[in-house]
């Protein structure tokens, strides 16, 4: 039965654990299969080319799995390779930069937002589409973060160097108004206590993994799609790289224990 089938997640590394765990609270009967492409990471500073075909890699892994729906948790793949997906494949296929644009709207006070993210994303102006799209008259403040990832995939969230490194990283936006942020990669929430330190208590964070599950939930329900059955999910995790600092990470975010499996990938060009 297509419901029982899991969801499939995939990333450019271990940022779309922040929206597993959203996944995971709000859909607690559903089974995810996840894959990050730790071995590749950052996508952000690759070729359009380049992260297309890294991205259809993973996705034909997700659909070797089975799976009945696929979560581009990655704000660079969104942007490359989200219309495409939804043509070519027969099962739905949900990106993270339109639910992230839209919790930013409903958050702002004085509609101006700041968007943080990858350079792929950033120069691809899907943030600033998307806001404008649902609000209109509004003030987009972008900036790519290039050391973001690196730090989150290193293990490194907290302490001295690395609030040095993310205070001088956003210093080109803080004389703006904005009071809405968007966390426009899923690597960043790992890297929220010490963003909001930096930015100020006035400053919204929006963090996209929240508003991507409940339009998961939204269309498992339409599609009739959701597992209803009363069985304890069984989650699977696959990574493209070493697997110590992902299993470190997950087991610390998701708050049990994660022990993914190493898959190869061709192509690989680290």
């Amino acid at each position: 039965m297509i419901m029982k089938r899991a969801i499939g997640v995939l990333d450019s590394g271990v940022g779309g654990l922040t929206v597993v765990k959203e996944l995971m609270r709000q859909l607690p009967k559903e089974e995810i299969i996840y894959i990050g492409d730790t071995e590749r990471c950052p996508y952000g500073p690759r070729p359009h080319d380049e992260i297309e075909a890294y991205t259809w890699e993973l996705i034909e892994f997700l659909l070797s799995k089975n799976v009945k729906m696929i979560v581009i948790a990655c704000n660079t793949a969104t942007a490359v390779v989200l219309k495409e997906a939804r043509k070519r494949l027969n099962i739905p296929v949900i990106g993270v930069i339109d639910p992230g644009a839209r919790a930013a709207v409903k958050g702002t006070r004085n509609k101006h937002i700041g968007v943080i993210g990858t350079k792929m994303t950033i120069e691809s102006n899907s943030y600033e589409t998307a806001l404008r799209h649902v609000a209109g008259e509004i003030d987009v403040y972008s900036l790519a973060c290039p050391p973001f990832v690196p730090l989150v995939e290193a293990g490194e969230l907290d302490g001295e160097r690395v609030r040095d490194i993310v205070a001088e990283t956003i210093r080109p936006l803080q004389s703006s108004e904005m009071d809405t942020l968007i966390l426009g990669c899923t690597h960043y929430p790992l890297l929220a206590p010490v963003i909001q330190d930096v930015v100020g208590p006035d400053v919204h964070l929006i963090s996209s993994g929240d508003e991507t599950a409940l339009e998961v939930a939204a269309i498992l329900d339409f599609k009739e799609l959701e597992n209803d059955l009363d069985t304890v999910p069984v989650h699977q995790f696959y990574a493209t790289g070493d697997v110590v600092i992902f299993d470190r990470l997950a087991t610390e975010w998701l708050g049990q224990p994660v022990r993914a499996e190493k898959v190869e990938v061709s192509g690989v060009d680290a």
